[in-house]
């Protein structure tokens, strides 16, 4: 059963998103750190005794169509219900709005553990979030009051809708039209793979919908953001008339089978009422605002996978008793745990997890500091070293849930192809990391021709620049692990200096090989930030040894991690060099029927 890593969560919250500072902040001035801790407890406490065990029924009840709704797996609902009544919804969110307006990096580390506990479920607030921060980015203030109160409180919920049959990332390609007619728009059409676009826990659900408006040109330019609320308000607030859209079918899945994935009708009769959001042609844009947040939470997601899958399978590992340890001549059998290859998996597991999380709440940090910062050049400084930061927490946090999982399932053996084990669901679960809100490729496209090539690397240099001002840092300190860990980061970061430097100067003379080399590249860059994350983590678990010896395991525990990712897991850095210089060439020169 999942039990959230307190400990380690609060580490990272303090040492690497920097809480204390970031509660400094205008507006966070109550994220003191008795709210802060009461906030991660509570949270603990929900994740665990309620969440946690809907997790196995939901993966085998389902949720399934009946009548005009859809039927969510037993325990589903009232562990929503809980979850809304607590507020959790609003952790983040304004608190004009009935929000708590707590710190984003926060409401990570509160949202791995929904997510940990039982994905399928967390789906359900993670859109209403991203929902509910395009209404109040983009949103009239009309519009804010009648819907961010009830998002807000969790009594309704929200929903995301861009994917068509014909439009998969190609969004350009929408054919869903809305019709002006007076002050709202008539919509037909049909959206596919739609999470949460139908449930029973609320008696509403406000979906965010991406239409081509009808009379605007072809493409992007075409497309507006429109809220489609299933029921309609009365002038008072109150519920009204259904609207014109509904789930017709659900999507039959690898995993996450507890969320309803929908395919959603619009106008089946005289057409959906939609209002816009924002200005027409300005859809697509204003849709990444969800998008953006939407993609650090599908990174916060791989990280919450991962520790639930290494949880389950350190359980397994302390529990199986399996063959003699090696050199023991005894016959004694031990647990499975004591059998080098099996420690390996489960130190890779952890570190992976451990580095992806750091990196994670870094970038939550990050936006923090963008959102609440004071000083206009270092609220850009933030802004430009989150926007960095989207693709490598997205692609990497999730490629390495489903490594994660997969290794689960190795170390149960034979037992992990069983279902009844449990470890099947995490993989299946992860699956789906790597393909939403972007799959990975797109974000290794993202790195490199936005956020890298885009300002000629300039703030790929700013990151290489301070990693490389933190392994000076590391001079003068009497410790072997420290001394592995700061020089495995320093040649790591060189060949990534050497890397981009190639992707820079190649840029304009050979796209097709930046495109072909962009995962390899983005792999490369991951591993790099995530070992800085683990080598910032090494030095203050030691300088924490030196001054007060308090917690000692703990921090040892977390100089050993570092020092395995540095050995064992950084040196993938150098083998990548390779596949990002050369490997392009074969990928762009073989014809279509030479595959």
């Amino acid at each position: 059963m999942y039990h959230a890593p307190l400990k380690d969560m609060r580490f990272v919250l303090r040492e690497i998103a920097g809480m204390e500072d970031i509660a400094t902040l205008p507006g966070y001035g109550h994220a003191t750190p008795d709210v802060v801790e009461a906030v991660l407890e509570e949270a603990a406490r929900l994740s665990a005794e309620v969440w946690a065990p809907t997790n196995i029924n939901g993966d085998k009840q389902t949720s399934k169509i009946a009548g005009d709704g859809v039927k969510t797996p037993d325990g589903f609902k009232d562990a929503y219900k809980q979850f809304a009544q607590g507020g959790w919804t609003g952790v983040t969110c304004e608190e004009e709005f009935g929000g708590q307006a707590l710190p984003w990096s926060l409401g990570m580390a509160v949202g791995e553990m929904w997510q940990s506990a039982n994905l399928a479920l967390s789906l359900c607030p993670l859109l209403s979030q991203a929902a509910i921060e395009a209404i109040e980015k983009h949103g009239t203030d009309a519009q804010k009051k009648a819907y961010l109160p009830k998002m807000i409180s969790g009594e309704w919920t929200g929903s995301m809708h861009l994917t068509e049959p014909q439009a998969g990332s190609d969004l350009a390609a929408i054919r869903t039209v809305a019709k002006k007619n007076g002050d709202h728009y008539m919509m037909k059409g049909q959206k596919i793979f739609i999470t949460w676009g139908e449930h029973d826990f609320t008696p509403n659900i406000i979906h965010l919908v991406l239409a081509r408006i009808d009379g605007l040109p072809e493409g992007n330019d075409g497309l507006g953001l429109f809220i489609v609320p299933k029921f309609l308000l009365n002038a008072d607030g109150s519920i009204g008339a259904r609207n014109d859209v509904r789930a017709v079918s659900l999507e039959h899945k690898l995993g996450i089978h507890g969320s309803p994935t929908c395919v959603m009708m619009y106008g089946e009769h005289d057409g959906a009422i939609g209002y816009l959001v924002g200005e027409e042609g300005k859809g697509l844009r204003n849709m990444f605002t969800m998008m953006n947040n939407a993609r650090l939470g599908v990174g916060q997601q791989g990280v919450a996978l991962a520790e639930a899958a290494y949880q389950h399978a350190l359980a397994y590992a302390k529990d199986r008793v399996q063959g003699t340890k090696l050199g023991d001549k005894s016959g004694k059998r031990v647990a499975i745990i004591e059998h080098p290859d099996v420690r390996r998996m489960l130190l890779t597991m952890k570190a992976n997890t451990e580095a992806s999380r750091a990196l994670t709440y870094y970038a939550g940090g990050m936006v923090d500091r963008m959102r609440r910062g004071t000083d206009e050049k270092e609220k850009e400084a933030a802004a430009l070293r989150a926007d960095l930061l989207v693709p490598l927490v997205k692609a990497w946090s999730t490629d390495l849930a489903v490594e994660t999982a997969s290794t689960g399932l190795q170390i149960h053996g034979g037992m992990g192809f069983i279902e009844e084990t449990g470890a099947a669901q995490f993989y299946r679960d992860a699956r789906i990391l790597p393909i939403y809100e972007g799959t990975n490729g797109i974000q290794a496209n993202d790195l490199v021709f936005r956020k890298v090539l885009r300002d000629g690397g300039a703030e790929a240099k700013r990151f290489l620049d301070e990693m490389k001002a933190f392994v000076k840092g590391f001079a003068g300190k009497p410790s072997d692990d420290l001394d592995a860990i700061s020089g495995a980061l320093s040649a790591a970061v060189a060949t990534l200096e050497e890397t981009t430097g190639w992707m820079i100067a190649n840029a304009k003379s050979n796209t097709d090989a930046m495109a072909a080399s962009a995962v390899p590249y983005l792999r490369q860059f991951s591993l790099v930030a995530g070992g800085y994350m683990m080598a910032r983590m090494a030095f203050a678990a030691y300088d924490a040894l030196n001054q007060s010896g308090d917690e000692a395991d703990f921090y040892n525990t977390k100089l050993i991690t570092a020092r395995f990712f540095a050995e064992a897991l950084l040196p993938y850095v150098h083998g990548l060099t390779a596949p990002i210089k050369g490997g392009h060439k074969t990928a762009c020169q073989i014809a279509n029927d030479q595959f």
